[in-house]
């Protein structure tokens, strides 16, 4: 047995270096470099090609900066809604925001899958968007309505049109989205709106 060994056993040593002290102080002011930029894609081994996923990112991220516009446009005229109407078009345009908040999360999400980087910034999201932007104050509802249907006609044909092309590029998954989520859910709210713009009397005379 080494000198060294016998003094440990016996105390007599030097005591062991201190581990690194633990603490639970976040890390705050933390800026680190931009890992990667928008408008960029990573490799992911998901058998579609680099333009494939390039393509699909790209027309993506607009219509996730639309449907962002869209979502605030329903919670604006939401709480916004005047009139005989209101309590039905205030749930009416709740019940649809949740629905195109859900869809925002699943275009992000597949932006992402796809290795790209999703529009999330709202200052950004205000520099892509195509959809135009309302007035600040308060709309007649006849107008709140009709700038919702605009707005869902512009994603409902862009959205046709980038799923018909990421299909033609091998990209079933993208197609599928803009189809199933997008479309189907554009395509019935709409319905639901336009019918509140129809100038039927409640009986006949």
């Amino acid at each position: 047995m080494s000198v060294a060994t016998k003094k440990a056993q016996d105390g007599q040593g030097q005591a062991p270096a201190k581990a690194k002290e633990e603490h639970s102080q976040p890390w705050i002011h933390v800026k680190k470099a931009e890992i990667q930029k928008f408008g960029t894609i990573r490799q992911f081994p998901i058998g579609l090609s680099y333009d494939a996923r390039m393509y699909s990112c790209q027309r993506l991220n607009q219509v996730l900066a639309d449907t962002q516009i869209l979502y605030g446009l329903y919670k604006k005229h939401h709480w916004l809604m005047r009139g005989h109407t209101f309590y039905q078009l205030h749930l009416l345009l709740d019940k649809h925001a949740g629905e195109q908040l859900a869809i925002i999360d699943e275009l992000a999400e597949r932006i992402q899958a796809l290795g790209g980087v999703a529009v999330g910034d709202p200052r950004h999201v205000a520099e892509l968007t195509r959809i135009p932007r309302p007035p600040d104050g308060c709309e007649e509802v006849p107008s709140m309505i009709s700038r919702l249907l605009e707005a869902h006609e512009m994603i409902l044909i862009d959205a046709r049109d980038a799923a018909r092309k990421a299909a033609d590029q091998g990209d079933d998954g993208t197609n599928d989205l803009l189809v199933s989520d997008v479309v189907r859910t554009g395509e019935a709210q709409v319905w639901f709106l336009a019918e509140h713009l129809v100038d039927t009397p409640l009986g006949r005379d």
